[in-house]
């Protein structure tokens, strides 16, 4: 049985500072169109929806849960809406009359099919920050659904995957017969709780690559190589990142490897949790994982993400050993996600063709350059 939506709107009869914004972050789309931001008092979405309204902007904030979301609107002067996306007439009935939804509730294998689905049905699109790259496969396969129903679907609007996918897009284009591709950051940061449990609930699965065409699974850490970011060469490992999906989406590239840097005692772990899969995909260790991640910090606070940035490095080969490369410095991840995800909407609501794309291919390879505080240095041809 479906239960009633409602939506309330607070306004405390003052202008919040810094409402407005600077003019260059103004948009231009009417301010009587509605979207939304679903999972706005968690970490990700209470930053997009904090940084929207900075800039002039009036999303509706929702979420399943009323005393977190009414205290959100409160406090941003914002309209609010409650509902549960496992209701599907509640979620359908939440987005009849919203033109674009920022999803921010993971974990997106449980949530995004069913968002997805309300968001076919009212003709309204989609957009969310995930990193998972079964959900991006998902969503990717219904690309015909989202044509017919004149509508995009765009996962990967944060840090996953914006500055990787525009830099695979660059490369791919100044070597259009490129077979390979490999993909590299460090500096992430320390994740929020929502990434956290995402990130355990992906532990038994193991790494990731793409090989001829296949996602393929591997060990975490099964490949290293000395990869030269901008400022310095790092030892880097192989990881399942979300390129070895969105990657091959956007540029037809049939070999992609994504690496990271990280701590040997991380990728040891990895490595057992791989092992003990069965063990560690129990619902009692999975619930106790997601316990202790819930007793530690929400995620990096303002001085922590200010102090933060990221560097990526991407290079592309073809069958006679041709290569190109790039690098790009970025903020911290979850100050790169707000921006990117804010100004993702800002692009689909002034007009983009419909169907489940990658950010490069919805608003174009140039699109992380945008982003405030990006630097993409030029790419060189080996």
């Amino acid at each position: 049985m479906s239960f009633r939506v409602t939506q309330r709107w607070h306004d405390t009869g003052r202008r919040p500072f810094g409402l407005a914004g600077p003019p260059s972050l103004r948009y231009d789309w009417p301010m009587a169109t509605s979207w939304m931001i679903y999972g706005a008092n968690g970490y990700t979405g209470k930053l997009a929806a904090e940084l929207a309204r900075a800039r002039g902007l009036t999303p509706i904030l929702a979420g399943r849960r009323r005393d977190p979301i009414d205290a959100l609107g409160k406090a941003l002067q914002l309209p609010t809406r409650v509902f549960a996306l496992d209701d599907a007439g509640a979620a359908r009935s939440a987005l009849a009359d919203v033109a674009a939804v920022l999803h921010c509730a993971g974990p997106y294998s449980a949530t995004a099919r069913p968002m997805v689905d309300a968001c076919l049905a009212t003709q309204t699109h989609y957009l969310d920050v995930t990193g998972e790259i079964g959900v991006f496969e998902a969503i990717h396969a219904r690309d015909g659904e989202a044509r017919a129903a004149g509508v995009c679907l765009i996962p990967g609007v944060g840090f996953d995957v914006i500055p990787t996918d525009c830099l695979a897009a660059q490369l791919a284009a100044k070597l259009p017969d490129a077979t390979h591709l490999e993909l590299a950051f460090c500096g992430l940061g320390g994740p929020s709780q929502g990434t956290a449990k995402t990130m355990a609930e992906a532990l038994p699965a193991g790494g990731c690559i793409r090989r001829d065409g296949r996602l393929t699974a591997e060990p975490i850490g099964a490949r290293r190589r000395r990869v030269p970011f901008h400022d310095k060469p790092r030892t880097v490992v192989s990881i399942p990142w979300g390129d070895v999906s969105t990657a091959y989406h956007s540029t037809g590239i049939a070999n992609i490897v994504f690496y990271q840097q990280l701590p040997r005692a991380l990728v040891r772990a990895a490595t057992v949790s791989t092992r003990l899969g069965w063990l560690v995909g129990s619902r009692p260790v999975q619930w106790s994982l997601k316990r202790l991640i819930e007793l530690g910090a929400a995620g990096p606070d303002p001085e922590q993400r200010a102090a933060s940035f990221c560097q990526v490095w991407g290079e592309v080969r073809n069958p006679t050993g041709q290569r190109v490369s790039g690098t790009l410095r970025t903020p911290g991840g979850y100050d790169l996600t707000a921006d990117g995800s804010v100004r993702a909407v800002a692009r689909v609501l002034a007009g983009v063709e419909p169907g489940a794309l990658t950010p490069s291919k919805a608003f174009g390879s140039d699109f992380v350059a945008t982003l405030d505080g990006v630097t993409v240095h030029e790419l060189r041809a080996d």
